[in-house]
């Protein structure tokens, strides 16, 4: 099972986009300023540090000796210690930054002690200073000379930095929240037209009606609306005027040609009418597949079926009509289609593998997308540079099949057309043992979110 982690609606994309560009700014703008108070913490410690420590200093090699000590002791307190070492102080060598510390220090030293050495030392915090409550960061170590072989070491106890606080915490949500929320409102705006306009095509692309789009929200996607009320509205006024058209042509071919039909009754030699009807009745045949094939989709409502129960019916039908037709068995299989136009493409699909290949094996098969209704002869099947040209007005291959079979080319156009009106497709390929394999592609309904 696979999961997916960046959304794909656009509501969600704009939230997500927005809470993490706010989060992103907080964060970094924080930091910004944190760096900035721990470089002006930094340097008012170092300050002090010097100024504590040459104060001690000065003040220590003031009094006796022997309160040397106890004063030090005294001016203990805090994250600072004092210490008065006897002896001669360990050398050591000092890293540059070190240096320049003592350095600065050195300077503030009485004239007298100048020519003394100053010692600076930063060293990590030991095990020992590291398990009392919020141990030190770090160790700084300064020593001073007092008198001779008489030294201050001056030791500061960096506690950790503070943790950021809750008021920033608590802002930077709000913050995010806010924002998220405004997105939030502005992709609903943005996104309600825009996925009834997607609905609206997509029910076109299906061969349905496409109801009115409000062109509502901002000025582009209400100008996206209008454009396709627009262009839906000409569509419809198109096919309206086209089926008026048909019914006007179909009725004007079917007067004439009935006519004739009458007046072959009274031609006397019989293989004269004979000729004259099976003419008359191959022109009606073509006037009939050339109405069908101009109307193509569309004329009928849709409505919700069993695409599995309506394939059998045609099965059922052409096998009690000695057909060698033998169809699969599949569970229900419901699909929204016009189901008159779905039974003339199966039937057609059906009616060419027999035509053609002698039998035909029907079976159904469905993935999450679409069904597909499958039909295989055992012919001679088609070449692949003929395999697209069979679906134009007319065509028949007659180089590879059957000159006797008769028809008009119409059929594979009509199948087309009905499986593009309903967002579908038809697909031929040979067969690897021999003969073709027909393929109707219907798309299925989508899963409620």
């Amino acid at each position: 099972m696979t999961f997916r982690v960046w959304p794909r609606t656009l509501a969600a994309q704009l939230v997500i986009v927005t809470a993490a560009a706010v989060l992103i700014s907080n964060v970094a703008v924080a930091a910004w300023f944190e760096m900035g108070r721990e470089q002006l913490t930094e340097n008012a410690i170092t300050e002090r540090l010097i100024d504590r420590a040459v104060s001690a200093a000065t003040l220590l090699a003031s009094i006796p000796a022997k309160q040397r000590g106890p004063a030090a002791h005294a001016l203990s307190s805090g994250p600072w210690r004092f210490q008065v070492h006897r002896g001669k102080a360990p050398v050591q060598t000092m890293s540059d930054a070190e240096r320049t510390l003592a350095a600065r220090v050195q300077v503030l030293l009485p004239k007298a002690k100048t020519r003394r050495v100053v010692e600076v030392r930063f060293r990590p915090t030991t095990p020992e200073e590291l398990k009392q409550p919020r141990g030190p960061q770090s160790v700084t170590e300064v020593t001073i000379p007092l008198v001779r072989g008489t030294q201050l070491i001056t030791t500061y106890y960096r506690p950790p930095p503070p943790p950021w606080p809750v008021q920033s915490i608590v802002a930077t949500l709000v913050a995010i929240l806010v924002t998220a929320l405004a997105a939030g409102l502005l992709a609903r705006r943005v996104t309600r037209p825009l996925s009834k306009l997607a609905s609206a095509a997509s029910e076109v692309a299906r061969g349905g009606t496409a109801p009115h789009v409000p062109e509502e929200g901002p000025d582009d996607v209400r100008r996206a609306a209008a454009a396709f009320n627009a262009m839906n509205n000409q569509v419809t006024r198109t096919m309206e005027s086209q089926r008026q058209l048909l019914s006007a042509v179909g009725h004007d071919l079917r007067t004439p040609i009935t006519a004739m039909r009458i007046n072959t009754e009274f031609v006397e030699d019989a293989d004269t009418r004979d000729r004259l009807t099976k003419n008359i009745e191959e022109l009606q045949e073509l006037t009939e597949a050339v109405l069908s094939a101009a109307k193509g989709v569309g004329w009928e409502q849709m409505r919700k079926i069993d695409l599995a129960a309506l394939a059998e019916s045609v099965c059922a039908d052409l096998e009690e009509m000695d057909k060698a037709v033998t169809w699969e068995s599949h569970a229900a299989a419901p699909v929204t289609c016009r189901p008159n136009e779905i039974r003339r493409a199966i039937r057609n699909l059906i009616e060419n593998a027999l035509a053609y290949g002698k039998k035909a094996n029907v079976h159904l098969q469905d993935t999450p997308e679409v069904y597909e209704l499958i039909v295989e002869d055992e012919g001679p099947g088609i070449s692949d540079a003929d395999r697209e040209r069979v679906f134009e007005p007319f065509v028949r291959l007659e180089t590879s099949r059957s000159a006797e079979t008769g028809g008009t080319g119409l059929g594979l156009t009509l199948v087309k057309a009905i499986a593009q009106g309903h967002g579908g497709s038809v697909r031929l390929e040979n067969r690897a043992e021999g003969g073709l394999r027909a393929s109707l592609r219907l798309p299925r309904e989508a899963a409620p979110a």
